[in-house]
């Protein structure tokens, strides 16, 4: 008998909500297995909510709640005894254009902080050429970048500089690199509680912001444009993509709210993980070849036109991907 049924409700929803989050867990990814540990829980959660159920079985109130607990109790009844077939192989297609958006998606907040802090850093450094532009020298880490903007896109344009000396590879190469390991910083970050994941996507957004004022104060702005947006459309929001997972994997390391031991925290984040910074790795190579192929050539070979509406165009295409990636299938599978 339930004496003081608000209390009863009161101190057993937590257990409800944890044994919810483990089926949507396995009812979303059907790879995922539970350890030793988490099984033992998860059997306990069910046997802890079919006792609630059993108990509130003759109470004629609350019968929605009673409709939630059976179908918690089935949908648990329905994973202990299933037989489960082993996973398929590992399928790129729906990896990348299902589970790796939805996963975007999924933790959203963490990638509003990661969006909002770069932005942040990017005002601050144009802020700081604005106001004083021998900043730059201290802000920016690339010696290519240090010179007047306008004697460096007037050598681009006829073709003296990096088309010619054989430099533009390696520069871009450079560029290349230092995107992919701020990515993987970015995330790897994460285990300093986001302080590091904070402080590398301040500095980065810093360096675009000093850059971006820089060129732009110079009258530059079809140039940095040219030459930013095909390549930086995809890069740029593939650090911020591996911020988000920085501060997914804080998350996990501070979150004191659920019952979830830290080990089984970390495994479960573990596949959300893995699938952002695979899918940024895999829009890096892209970003990689558009630079190597693209972003380096100027006018007269490439209109700056061209090369800004192709930009636009892949960041509109990212952005309907990373939104509607998935959705459908989703919806069809309720």
């Amino acid at each position: 008998m339930i004496i003081d049924l608000a209390r009863f409700i009161h101190e057993e929803r937590p257990f409800w909500n944890e044994l919810e989050e483990i089926l949507d867990r396995l009812e979303r990814d059907p790879a995922f297995r539970l350890g030793p540990d988490s099984l033992r829980r998860f059997h306990y959660l069910y046997q802890r909510a079919s006792s609630a159920l059993s108990r509130m079985a003759r109470l004629s109130t609350e019968a929605d709640l009673k409709i939630y607990l059976e179908n918690l109790v089935g949908r648990a009844f329905a994973e202990i005894h299933e037989t489960r077939r082993k996973a398929g192989r590992f399928s790129f297609m729906p990896w990348f254009f299902i589970t790796f958006p939805r996963t975007v998606r999924k933790h959203a907040a963490a990638l509003a902080l990661a969006l909002a802090i770069t932005l942040g850093g990017c005002a601050f450094g144009a802020l700081a050429v604005t106001v004083d532009p021998d900043t730059k020298e201290s802000l920016l880490p690339f010696a290519h970048l240090m010179g007047d903007p306008s004697e460096r896109v007037a050598r681009e344009e006829n073709g003296q500089s990096d088309t010619v000396s054989g430099h533009q590879s390696s520069f871009s190469s450079q560029l290349i690199a230092n995107n992919t390991r701020v990515s993987i910083f970015a995330m790897g970050l994460g285990i300093t509680w986001g302080i590091g994941t904070f402080i590398l996507l301040f500095s980065n957004g810093v360096i675009l912001g000093a850059v971006a004022a820089d060129y732009i104060l110079s009258g530059q702005t079809a140039f940095l444009a040219g030459w930013l947006l095909p390549h930086g459309s995809v890069e740029i929001p593939c650090i911020i993509l591996a911020g988000q997972a920085g501060f997914v994997l804080a998350r996990t390391l501070t979150d004191r709210s659920k019952s979830l031991p830290f080990k089984t925290r970390l495994r479960n984040v573990g596949p959300d993980l893995v699938t952002l910074i695979g899918g940024v790795s895999l829009l890096l190579v892209w970003a990689g070849f558009v630079e190597a192929f693209l972003s380096q050539y100027h006018e007269p070979v490439i209109a700056y036109s061209t090369k800004i509406s192709f930009g636009v165009l892949e960041l509109v295409l990212l952005a309907l991907f990373l939104v509607l990636g998935g959705r459908r299938t989703k919806e069809a599978a309720r």
